[in-house]
């Protein structure tokens, strides 16, 4: 799933790449771009590499599987995984006779080794009798009952027959729904029932709008006659409730908890390690192409309802978000590293399946636009007892160990926690506290802000937000800048912006640190107001993009604070910069978050210092401090 930051994106936009169609079989030939890419076949040495490309008739591969959700089989004897995939073109071919694109309706894999994928099928040919035409099937969850000996598949249903809620219910898009349907196995065929597991939500504060009923997860992969099933998406938040499974479907008893805050998760999933149920899920916008930067975060509770904190005891239902990163872009190919399912192998080692964008061939080929987005496969490590992807290194790009397939017999795999960031020399020619003035190597970008919403006082520098902004247009924004130093660097700001911590809505006043070179080519950095949320974004813009592609793309970081540090690490290389962001929350952990890659920075960026968004605040910066880096 996912949408741009804060910004609920209208469900119509969505369905217009995600319409179910027709389930043909066509792939792609050998010369595509999806078949050069595909590696993940295994060594003999018992490696792989990502992408992964389950097989289909004539050795080709399926190169698209959004949402992925895996399985292991779970009656006695069962060896094979299942990974379930959400409604998408299976590769760049797989066209009609007219050349559009062939919808799959979640489309089934199974494997011996997680490594090697065959397709098995779509898992609903034919959509429920209540889903209204044209409604996307997405986001498949599968768990086994051994009270009912049955499999049960979960699934959102994007938009309901109106006739579903009743001849006085408003005509409506949106009105998104949770199916659930039965098997006797992993594979299918698969019996829907004749109602949702959990209907249409109206919104009772807006008129004929639905809370987004998306993304079910069941707490567990056997589980008896109840469980807890975990749904929703940005409208509306995270919400958990309990779920019984009987011959024909399952039901919802009680009423839901809320476990995430609006506007900031989808994507749950959530497992038991210890005494710790760990709240998994995804933030930001899964689909914008070579600038998505949607990531994975954690929280854990006691209890499966929650209340769900991060590292540091930030609630997940709080303003000022909490949620851990465990899987954000690192600065290869892959972004948009989200939506992700976690399970052991044969050996107890932690893994996850989670699918990203490839940066340098990120849509379709048929249709520029829509993002194709592949399953990954890498190792969850617990280092500090909190999980991270690759002991902090995210996604991989090379050849790794695969995961075990019999107990006993571990995986080659061996974590490698990554360093703490050390802090080399300071280099006072670009910073300043402060303490005197503004110093003259400050110059202001699109001309001062008006006399009086500007100034130092008290040894902080004062800067009123702005009602414009930098970024896309009409970029009206006054940015604050001085020359960046040339070489590998590290700039700091600390900043306090008086937006209150909790309550809606302030969108989208922010205060934040920028590196640009024009202000159509920058990062950023910022301590932002969404929504009912209070959230760290970290930002790219380029500028040349194609006409109707993206040239601007968020993710966040860590929670913000009274006092909030924000932090870039600027490692220059060959071809793109590196921009990594890290944020601590007053004098709490530092948070690391993603990385961008910027071509067009280079010797001619500034840092710099932005107040915008909307008028009627203030940020206040206390210092701006750079240094070279100590590797």
């Amino acid at each position: 799933m996912g949408h741009p930051l804060g910004r609920r994106a209208p469900l119509a936009a969505l369905l217009t790449i995600l319409l179910l169609a027709g389930s043909l079989l066509l792939a792609p030939g050998p010369g595509s771009a999806a078949a050069r890419a595909s590696h993940a076949a295994p060594a003999a040495d018992g490696s792989y590499r990502n992408p992964l490309a389950p097989n289909l008739p004539g050795g080709r591969t399926i190169d698209s599987c959004a949402d992925p959700t895996v399985l292991h089989g779970q009656r006695p004897g069962d060896r094979y995984w299942y990974l379930y995939c959400t409604t998408d073109p299976l590769n760049d071919h797989d066209v009609d006779d007219q050349g559009e694109l062939r919808f799959h309706p979640l489309p089934m894999s199974r494997s011996r080794d997680l490594v090697t994928w065959t397709y098995v099928g779509d898992a609903l040919p034919q959509p429920p009798d209540w889903a209204a035409d044209g409604a996307g099937i997405w986001a498949p969850d599968v768990v086994y009952s051994a009270t009912t000996d049955l499999y049960y598949l979960t699934f959102v249903v994007t938009d309901t027959d109106d006739s579903l809620r009743g001849a006085d219910a408003c005509a409506s898009t949106g009105d998104s729904a949770l199916g659930i349907a039965v098997s006797d196995s992993p594979t299918g065929p698969w019996q829907v029932a004749d109602q949702p597991l959990v209907g249409p939500r109206p919104d009772p504060d807006t008129d004929c709008a639905f809370f987004w009923t998306y993304d079910p997860d069941v707490l567990g992969d056997t589980v008896r006659g109840t469980s807890t099933l975990y749904y929703g998406s940005y409208y509306g938040g995270i919400q958990a409730t309990r779920v019984l499974f009987d011959d024909q479907g399952a039901r919802t008893v009680g009423e839901p908890t809320q476990i995430t805050i609006g506007n900031r998760y989808e994507g749950a999933n959530v497992v038991r390690r210890g005494d710790w149920y760990w709240l998994f899920a995804s933030a930001t916008n899964c689909c914008n192409g070579p600038l998505t930067s949607y990531g994975v975060f954690a929280g854990r509770s006691r209890s499966p309802l929650g209340p769900f904190r991060d590292r540091d005891g930030q609630s997940l239902l709080a303003g000022r978000v909490g949620g851990t990163p465990v899987l954000l872009p690192n600065g290869n190919r892959w972004v948009g590293t989200g939506h992700n399912s976690v399970f052991t192998d044969a050996a107890g080692r932690w893994w996850t399946m989670y699918h990203a964008v490839d940066s340098h061939d990120p849509y379709f080929a048929t249709d520029p636009g829509f993002t194709r987005r592949l399953p990954l496969l890498d190792p969850l490590d617990w280092v500090a007892g909190w999980p991270t992807v690759r002991a902090g290194s995210g996604a991989s790009d090379r050849r790794m160990p695969a995961p075990a397939t019999r107990p006993g017999r571990p995986s080659g795999y061996h974590p490698h926690p990554v360093a703490p960031l050390p802090l080399g020399r300071e280099l006072p020619k670009f910073s300043d506290d402060f303490e005197h003035g503004l110093d003259a190597a400050w110059s202001w970008t699109g001309g001062p802000p008006p006399v009086g919403t500007y100034g130092v006082e008290d040894g902080e520098f004062r800067f009123d937000t702005q009602a414009g902004d930098i970024a896309r247009t009409p970029n009206n924004a006054a940015v604050l800048s001085r020359d960046a130093p040339r070489g590998d660097y590290v700039v700091q700001t600390r900043v306090r912006l008086n937006v209150p911590p909790e309550g809606c809505c302030h969108n989208y006043v922010q205060a934040a640190l920028v590196v640009h070179d024009g202000r159509d080519r920058f990062v950023k950095l910022a301590h932002v107001s969404i929504w009912e949320t209070r959230q760290t974004e970290f930002a790219k813009e380029i500028a040349g993009a194609p006409e109707g592609l993206p040239v601007y793309g968020n993710g966040v970081v860590g929670p913000p604070g009274d006092t909030t540090t924000l932090r870039i690490v600027v490692d220059e290389r060959p071809g793109a910069d590196h921009f990594t962001a890290y944020t601590r929350q007053d004098r709490r952990s530092w948070v690391r978050g993603g990385t961008w890659t910027h071509r067009n920075l280079g010797e001619h960026a500034r840092i710099g210092l932005v107040a915008m968004g909307g008028e009627g605040y203030t940020a206040r910066f206390l210092d701006m401090r750079v240094w070279r880096t100590g590797r």
